[in-house]
């Protein structure tokens, strides 16, 4: 799988509109087929930083993702709402999705 997270830093004119000004892209790229998730999170020290995880099947998932048209849309639609170039880590992991926490589970259940 490779796995995406995305540290966006917004205009603060923009912060409280981000997520309704990504949802065409964030609806979009769920419906794609290779991809296992995409999640957005807002900072809770501050709420101009927005964090996104997402994850596709394998490398040509990804590569269909990045060539497609709300892709493009995407990033034309967030380049005028950040206040600097986000931050990235993208790395292949040796798993599909979301596994198990071994150290934590709920108790009383």
């Amino acid at each position: 799988m490779i796995f995406i997270a995305v540290r966006f830093t917004v205009r603060p004119d923009h912060a409280d509109r981000w997520l309704d000004l990504v949802d065409g892209f964030t609806r979009a790229t769920r419906a794609e087929p290779g991809n296992l998730f995409f999640d957005w999170s807002r900072s809770v020290d501050d709420p101009n930083v927005f964090v996104l995880l997402e994850a596709f099947a394998d490398a040509e998932a990804g590569a269909v993702h990045v060539a497609s048209d709300h892709f493009a849309a995407g990033l034309s639609a967030m380049a005028d709402a950040i206040a600097a170039t986000p931050e990235i880590i993208n790395v292949e992991v040796p798993q599909q999705g979301w596994g198990a926490m071994a150290e934590l589970a709920p108790t009383g259940v």
